[in-house]
């Protein structure tokens, strides 16, 4: 890092080198954004008179060598100009010197906030004309309309950012040393990082303790009596409801057999019909926890991929005749408002589109989705409703489609009309010869419910994503219209066994709906918490559900019982509670810092005695060493398991571990074909004898040939349940692996 003197609360000064050439008089307008692609964007917008340059994101931080953080003084911060951003900035110096105002147009968050804070002071700009825009949108409007309406840097959101850093810092530098003295070098640890890490671990350790129980369930198939044979729409099915007025419960193959043997020749009527009109209401517009969630669910994109393709959306692309046009508003938020001018918009695309019907009332307004939201921005949305996906098809790539036509589905399905449903209940009486018949609790009572769409008012647009295990009343059939007392038909009796099933595992989806919930993190810190996961290899991702790894295990258990405060869901919440308010003024940094620090160090020098040192065993392997015929053991590094010679330090061999499918290579027939992770962490498959055979794959192959071409096979589909063979061979195939490895 370029090194700079700290100066008061972590500003920058340096001394300006006297000259004695005259210079040139300050001439135009320079903005500066975070992104060369927004600045190309907003440049056009602007025309002549003004500059746009891009900082690249952060251009000052605290040293990586050290804390940084003089807590005997306040907690002063020492910021410092990365190498990597040096030239950057020197640029930067240059535009601010030739420019007669400059216009801080970073991310409208409180991260953008400290951005434009600390560009002042990295490019020497105090003495310079200062204005803070914003843009929520990147249009020539919403351009236009925030240079018209420039304001100071908002110190208190600044400060929330600086405490926000600095609290990660004191607590990242203060236990990850322990953490490489007490277990192995390489770890980390964080506040919002191991909390996370904590609920995946919870969650695994429920998983482990569960037992599984058997129980059954009983179905009956049924029919209206008529007197010929049932058609159709006559047929429906019922689940065993009550036994004797009571909660029925098969707990073995006995007693569900008991019950077959009771009803079988049993009298068959309706004992109640109840139909009840109900309405459904559309999901609110996207904050980022949900979009985040849907595209896991519905596109299977992983959290990071989302936030980088709505970062590209956000910032501007190219339209042809159009231009450049940033398609959604900006994407890290947490509020479902929505300005009253993109509502109307979206009435009138909406009464156009699917008809006057479709369009509500009173326009929908939309409650906090959690009690931390701070609602400071527009939901994510279309920046123009009548953009709709197949008018910008042609200029979007096949992910950034995807993601831009659900954001635009989700908001217009958002300004709908409510769905209406007919939802009716059956309840059928099964009374076996010579058993009393109860009118009010009969001897066996079976229920049948389905629902009927009268009105699919929003749901014409859009249907909701489900996570595991969710069900919907619209998975319900259709039943047939009867009434009470009606006779009906068994036609078959189905006894089924099953197994109570543990809490699934967390995906990314729903580990940040957790956070969200628990009031951890904030929309800009989810993607990165998960991704710290994933590279510390605390967690790995399989069936894209998150599972612990040993060493994921060790750290989480360590910190927890070493800091129980510090890492407990709650006081995590309560902190971000406390930055929410350095962010409004309600609360000062330095005393919320103060409050954190004098406990967090006693309990740090406690566990630096406690806290036993512990070592994470190799793992043995048949493998054999090829250079000196020693056994090999499976390691843990940085970056994950390897194997490793135990003849170290003689001998240094190591090698990747590989993850054999028992597929031979399809290119080379020599190799086997391995799994393999890219450098952005996704799953692909290569022959084990890289580089000498180039063989790769993002769908896994299989052991079958095609019976027509004789080409391999792959296995495509969203789930190892649903997946099946695809040919590469045929072009329709290829076409279907290539959406597949989108």
């Amino acid at each position: 890092m370029a090194t700079t003197k700290s100066n008061g609360a972590g500003t920058t000064a340096r001394k300006k080198k006297s000259t004695s050439k005259a210079k040139a008089a300050p001439r135009g307008k320079l903005v500066i954004v975070e992104s060369p692609a927004k600045a190309k964007t907003i440049e056009k917008y602007l025309g002549r008179g003004y500059k746009v340059k891009a900082s690249m994101g952060h251009i000052r931080d605290l040293p990586k060598s050290k804390m940084g953080v003089d807590v005997d003084h306040d907690f002063t911060p020492q910021y410092l100009i990365p190498r990597d951003k040096s030239k950057v900035v020197k640029e930067l110096r240059e535009s601010v010197r030739g420019a007669r105002e400059i216009f801080l147009a970073t991310d409208p968050d409180r991260e953008g906030e400290a951005i434009a804070w600390h560009l002042i002071y990295a490019t020497e700009a105090q003495d310079k004309p200062l204005h803070r825009v914003v843009f929520h949108e990147i249009t020539p409007e919403a351009v236009t309309s925030a240079m018209e309406s420039p304001r100071a840097i908002d110190m208190h959101l600044v400060d929330a950012q600086q405490a926000r850093r600095i609290l990660d810092r004191l607590v990242g530098y203060g236990i990850s040393p322990l953490l490489w003295k007490k277990v192995k070098r390489g770890l980390s640890a964080g506040r919002v990082q191991t909390a996370a890490l904590r609920i995946v671990v919870e969650r695994e350790r429920e998983i482990e303790a569960f037992v599984s129980e058997e129980y059954w369930s009983l179905d009956a198939d049924l029919a209206r009596h008529t007197g010929k044979a049932a058609t159709k729409a006559d047929r429906f099915r019922a689940s065993l409801n009550k036994i004797a007025g009571k909660k029925a419960e098969l707990k073995s193959e006995a007693d569900a057999a008991a019950v077959v043997a009771a009803v079988e020749h049993a009298d068959w009527r309706v004992h109640d019909v109840v139909r009840r009109a109900s309405q459904r209401r559309p999901s609110a517009p996207f904050t980022t926890s949900t979009l985040q969630q849907e595209a896991s669910r519905k596109l299977r994109m992983p959290v990071r991929r989302t936030m980088s393709l709505a970062q590209e959306l956000y910032e501007g692309v190219s339209l042809g005749p159009d231009g450049t046009q940033g398609l959604i508003t900006y994407m890290r938020t947490d509020s479902t408002n929505v300005a009253a001018s993109a509502q109307q918009a979206a009435r009138a695309v909406i009464s156009t589109k699917y008809g006057v019907e479709f369009v509500p009332a009173r326009t929908p307004v939309y409650s906090k989705r959690s009690r931390s939201a701070q609602e400071a921005h527009e939901a994510i949305r279309p920046t123009s409703p009548q953009r709709d996906p197949e008018s910008v098809k042609p200029f979007l790539s096949g992910p950034q489609f995807r993601l831009y036509q659900m954001i635009w589905q989700r908001f217009i399905a958002s300004q709908m009309a409510p769905a209406r449903l007919d939802n009716t209940r059956i309840d059928v009486a099964a009374t076996p010869d010579g058993a009393p018949s109860n009118g009010k609790n009969p001897p066996y009572l079976f229920r049948a419910t389905g629902s009927i769409v009268t009105f699919p008012g929003w749901m014409q647009v859009y249907q909701k994503g489900r996570d595991e295990g969710e069900t919907d009343e619209l998975d319900k059939a259709v039943l047939p219209d009867v009434a009470q007392g009606d006779p009906l038909d068994l036609e078959k009796l189905l006894p089924e066994q099953h197994f109570t099933q543990p809490p699934p595992r967390y995906s990314e989806a729903t580990l940040v709906k957790a956070l969200e919930e628990l009031g951890i993190g904030r929309p800009s810190t989810y993607a990165p918490t998960i991704g710290t996961l994933k590279a510390r290899n605390y967690v790995t991702d399989e069936e894209r559900k998150l599972v612990p790894t040993e060493i994921g295990l060790v750290v989480n258990d360590l910190l927890v019982e070493h800091f129980p405060d510090i890492f407990e869901l709650g006081f995590t919440s309560r902190l971000e509670e406390e930055l929410d308010e350095i962010a409004t003024g309600e609360r000062e940094w330095v005393p919320t810092l103060r409050e954190f620090y004098e406990p967090f160090t006693n309990t740090l020098k406690s566990a630096e005695q406690t806290m036993e040192r512990v070592k994470i065993k190799d793992e043995p392997t048949d493998e054999v060493c090829e250079k000196c015929g020693r056994p090999m053991v499976i390691k843990l590094g940085r970056y994950g398991k390897f194997l490793a010679c135990t003849g170290f330090p003689e001998c240094r061999n190591a090698k990747p571990l590989l993850t054999r499918i028992g597929v031979e290579c399809p290119t080379c027939h020599k190799g086997e074909v391995v799994e393999r992770r890219s450098k952005k962490g996704r799953t692909f498959y290569g022959c084990e004898r890289y580089p000498d055979c180039d063989f790769v794959s993002w769908n896994k192959p299989i052991n079958e040939s095609c019976p027509t071409c004789g080409s391999y096979m792959v296995e495509v589909g969203r789930n190892r349940t649903k997946k099946c063979p695809v040919c590469t061979g045929q072009s329709k195939s290829r076409q279907e692996l290539a959406k597949a490895g989108d």
